[in-house]
């Protein structure tokens, strides 16, 4: 069987799964500033938008973007998902970003580079990266 089609009253024919889909959403609010939250670790690298308060506005993964396995953790990855959140922050009118980063990953560095490539003033870089204190506690020895 194919697809199913619709004839409108115009005789112009329309695709029916197409009908379903939501139209491109148009930005609600309007921001100059926001904060960007990068957690890199080895096998993928998170990052999400936000308004100066902390409200998520969108987000992106490096497994959201179809990147598979060891490939999520790559800088290449994350450079791409830094350049889809700036496409999306242009869109709302964001000027310019505080960077908030958490992790170890290789994705810290190229996620930046992406997102400020397209024009997008970087006002701070900070780093959150949790480091443990004293660790877990050890094993007991091992009785033979």
């Amino acid at each position: 069987m194919g697809k199913k089609r619709i004839a409108t009253q115009e005789g112009q024919l329309v695709d029916q799964n197409a009908r379903g889909r939501a139209p491109a959403r148009t930005p609600k609010k309007k921001l100059t500033t926001a904060k960007l939250s990068i957690l890199a670790t080895f096998n993928n690298t998170k990052a999400v938008v936000s308004d100066p308060k902390g409200n998520a506005l969108f987000w992106s993964s490096s497994g959201s973007l179809g990147f598979k396995g060891a490939k999520k953790g790559t800088p290449f990855a994350a450079s791409k998902v830094g350049e889809l959140l700036a496409e999306k922050a242009l869109a709302l009118g964001i000027k310019e970003v505080n960077v908030v980063v958490k992790g170890v990953g290789s994705g810290r560095e190229p996620l930046i580079r992406g997102f400020v490539g397209t024009g997008i003033e970087l006002v701070s870089v900070k780093d959150q990266t949790p480091v443990p204190h004293n660790g877990p506690k050890p094993k007991k020895p091992r009785r033979v």
